[in-house]
């Protein structure tokens, strides 16, 4: 898979490493080995980023003709103009079938380009008003860590990009693959929430200090029984309405979601990587029937787990889930 991730002078390294050090990871870990990443810039020459360094020279804008991804990972501080050739070439390669990207700010210019019209998005949620002020027909969700509509997908800011190119890992090459990508990286392969919880709140405590992060871990060996909300308050010393309250503020989620989640992360796992019977699968994630586990996949998925296991199965099952 080829992308093409811009370039600007201005732009923070940070914003334009994410992409280059995720999808990089994707060769590394042997996950797939046609997937280069090249930069490019609307004048194909050399960029100065925001801490200083340059870069280059770097490519032009010929090889967004080519690219299965277009990746914007930042853009200037609003109300900043966006360069009609940009728009362009984002117009263009999305037509042809491209996946475009907008990370953080980077969704003002598919915004500009009218990639985002009637669309929810999402953007730094210290840019949210503007975006819809200069966008309107843009439907801003100022909560949203990232918003796939699977030709366009734009993230909230900085270390959300991170997940974003993560979640194109998921959907091109499967769960297992990028929990492999993540772990490389340090990172949560798919972190709960939305930036909401990052808006204007003090810092949390450390961790290991925290009753919900420690009920968190505890839970993660204990998916294939019930968990019911007054387990996990007993299991933290809370009453359950305190439970609750506390974990939505420290997650920007509830328990029954969390759980829920967990459970079709590890059935996406081992669909991919055992060739146990739906069934098993269902019953190793805490699924009370194969019926219940279905309807909740294919909510969260899209798809049936035996459309997901042919898609993604990667076999031979590694030794000791096979069975």
């Amino acid at each position: 898979m080829r992308i093409a991730v811009l370039a600007f002078d201005g732009v923070t390294t940070f914003h334009l490493a994410a992409p280059e050090l995720v999808f990089g990871e994707v060769g590394r870990q042997h996950a797939a080995t046609d997937w280069v990443t090249t930069l490019w810039a609307l004048d194909g020459d050399s960029v100065r980023t925001a801490e200083g360094y340059r870069l280059g020279p770097v490519a032009g804008p010929e090889v967004v003709a080519d690219a299965d991804v277009v990746v914007v990972p930042s853009w200037h501080p609003p109300p900043a103009p966006v360069d009609p050739r940009l728009c362009d070439l984002l117009v263009a390669a999305h037509a042809r079938g491209a996946v475009v990207v907008g990370l953080c700010l980077g969704a003002f210019p598919l915004a500009a380009a009218g990639l985002l019209d009637g669309r929810r998005a999402a953007t730094h949620w210290l840019a949210t008003d503007q975006l819809a002020a200069q966008h309107p027909a843009t439907v801003v969700d100022a909560t949203a860590l990232y918003v796939d509509h699977g030709d366009v997908l734009t993230s909230a800011g900085t270390a959300a990009s991170i997940d974003a190119c993560l979640h194109l890992v998921r959907t091109r090459l499967g769960a297992a693959a990028a929990a492999r990508v993540a772990r490389a990286l340090v990172v949560a392969p798919h972190r709960e929430g939305g930036q909401a919880q990052y808006i204007e709140r003090p810092v949390a405590g450390p961790a290991e200090d925290d009753p919900v992060s420690r009920v968190m871990a505890w839970a993660l060996t204990r998916l294939d029984e019930r968990l019911p909300v007054e387990r996990l308050a007993e299991q933290a010393h809370m009453s359950r309405r305190g439970f609750v309250r506390h974990f939505r503020r420290v997650t920007g989620t509830t328990p029954a979601r969390w759980v829920l989640s967990r459970r079709l992360d590890e059935a996406r796992v081992l669909l991919e990587t055992t060739t146990w019977s739906i069934g098993r699968v269902a019953g190793a994630c805490g699924f009370a029937s194969t019926v219940t586990f279905r309807q909740a996949f294919v909510a969260q998925f899209a798809v049936p787990p035996s459309s997901y296991r042919r898609q993604f199965a990667e076999p031979p099952a590694p030794a000791g889930r096979a069975g």
